[in-house]
C-alpha cells in the first residue's frame, strides 16, 4: 500500500523556487564579484599613477604633463564614484537575493520535515496494522487449537 505525502507538490514547487533562488544568488553574487574587481583595479591604478607622478615631480614635469596627469585623475575618479555606486547596488542586490534564498530554505525545511513526521506516522500505522494482524492471526490459532 503506498502513501502519498499530501504536499509532495508543494515540495517539489519550493525545492524548484529554492534552485532558482540559488542560481539568482550565485549570479549576484559573481555580478558583485565582478564589479569589486573593476572597482579594485581603478583604485590601483590610481594609487600606481600617484606613486609614478610622486616620483616625476621630484624630478621635475612639464605643465602640461601635470595638467594631462590632472586631467587623468578628475577622469579616474569619475570612474571609482561610477564603480562605487555600482558596487553598492550589486551588494543590495547580492544581500537581497541571499534573504530570499534563506527564506526558501526554511520553507523547504518545513515541507520536509513534514514529510518525515508523515513518513513515521505512516509507519507506525501500518506497523499497529501488523500487530493487530498478527494479534488476530494467534487469537484465531488458539481458537482453532483448542476445537
Amino acid at each position: 500500500m503506498v502513501y502519498a505525502f499530501k504536499f509532495d507538490k508543494v515540495l517539489a514547487m519550493k525545492e524548484k523556487e529554492k534552485e532558482t533562488a540559488i542560481s539568482e544568488y550565485n549570479e549576484a553574487l559573481k555580478r558583485f564579484e565582478d564589479v569589486a574587481e573593476k572597482l579594485y583595479r581603478c583604485l590601483k591604478q590610481k594609487e600606481d599613477y600617484e606613486q609614478i607622478h610622486k616620483q616625476k615631480l621630484q624630478l621635475g614635469l612639464s605643465i602640461q604633463d601635470i595638467r594631462y596627469f590632472q586631467q587623468f585623475m578628475t577622469n579616474l575618479e569619475r570612474t571609482i564614484h561610477h564603480y562605487q555606486h555600482l558596487v553598492i547596488q550589486a551588494r543590495e542586490q547580492m544581500q537581497a537575493k541571499q534573504a530570499k534564498l534563506a527564506e526558501l530554505n526554511i520553507e523547504v525545511k518545513k515541507y520536509e520535515k513534514m514529510k518525515e513526521k508523515h513518513v513515521q506516522t505512516v509507519l507506525q500505522t501500518i506497523r499497529a496494522n501488523e500487530n493487530k494482524w498478527m494479534d488476530e492471526i494467534s487469537i484465531q490459532q488458539f481458537a482453532n487449537r483448542r476445537n
